[in-house]
């Protein structure tokens, strides 16, 4: 939709039409499950794995999936009486009454001890400590990688995230100034507007702002080297973030760890049932078939240890690094 679209534009020529590529012959990958992505990893060593992370990476943390029917965040926002729910993520809208928005804010902000991250973060961060990561580009604006303990230049919030602020006059804001004011109440968020001379907003990239320089600019640098790109927990219904999958090399395997199907729509994107295909199709929600994957890589136990072992420390050591 044009909202959606509005959220920000890649320049031109930094993305590629797949149709300009040439298809090799031979398969990239034996099989088109779990073990051909593992004998895949073993074999290629791959070194630059880019992960594509949505909503439903995070709702193991309990954080409201945006689209899930009865229990997505739109359908929770009623209580507001917004003209459509997408309006709390209105720029336009919160300039007239922000009120809506802060009250969701102060109900998902990242504090670390609320929201914590899942094992499929750790499994970002296990793939970083292997020196295989290139970059983690994510849709949510939970802060959650950085929680996790992932490099913060190994993360791209290509929707910006609570890690820091802004007033709409551009003036910079302590990102701690504003989690006080939002966990206070709409008051407290009015008496910080009055401070900096306009309404203070962490940097999330509303409907009707551009996306970070940082995304544009990274999406030319990072896929061309990409040799693995996994996407995990989204439904690829957001642009420009969904034509992200038809960037890697035609000879680049595309997994795509979901409930459903997705992303078989767009122009170069996921054919996971042709012979030969470089698209694997896994099912399943992240956690439980990272689980599985962690086992076939023979590094499960050491992932583990290290989710369960963070857990105590998260709110104390990662949260004042998700405020860099």
């Amino acid at each position: 939709s044009s909202a959606l679209n509005a959220m920000g534009q890649v320049p031109a020529g930094a993305l590629v039409d797949p149709s300009e590529e040439k298809h090799g012959t031979k398969p990239v990958l034996t099989s088109l499950d779990i073990d051909g992505l593992a004998k895949y990893i073993k074999q290629h060593n791959p070194r630059n794995i880019i992960c594509m992370v949505g909503a439903g990476m995070s709702t193991a943390a309990g954080i409201p999936d945006f689209r899930s029917p009865g229990t997505g965040l739109y359908a929770n926002l009623q209580r507001y009486n917004l003209p459509s729910p997408e309006d709390i993520f209105d720029i336009d809208y919160f300039r007239e009454k922000p009120d809506a928005f802060y009250e969701l804010a102060r109900d998902l902000w990242p504090t670390g001890k609320k929201y914590t991250p899942t094992f499929s973060h750790y499994f970002v961060k296990m793939l970083e400590k292997q020196g295989r990561l290139l970059r983690c580009y994510t849709q949510n604006v939970d802060t959650l990688e950085l929680l996790a303990g992932i490099s913060p230049d190994r993360v791209i919030a290509a929707h910006g995230n609570f890690a820091t602020a802004h007033a709409l006059n551009g003036k910079e804001v302590p990102i701690g100034e504003l989690e006080d004011a939002v966990l206070q109440g709409p008051e407290a968020c009015r008496a910080l507007a009055e401070k900096y001379g306009a309404l203070v907003k962490p940097d999330i990239v509303f409907f009707g702002e551009s996306l970070p320089m940082r995304f544009n600019y990274g999406v030319g640098a990072d896929f061309p080297k990409c040799d693995l790109l996994l996407v995990l927990g989204t439904s690829l219904s957001v642009a420009p973030f969904n034509q992200l999958v038809a960037q890697v090399p035609d000879r680049c395997p595309r997994v795509l760890v979901n409930r459903e199907r997705a992303g078989e729509d767009l122009p170069g994107g996921f054919d996971f049932d042709a012979e030969g295909s470089r698209d694997i199709f896994l099912r399943g929600d992240c956690d439980s078939v990272l689980t599985r994957l962690s086992h076939r890589l023979g590094f499960f136990k050491t992932l583990e240890k290290m989710f369960k072992t963070a857990v105590p420390h998260r709110a104390a050591d990662a949260a004042p690094r998700a405020r860099l």
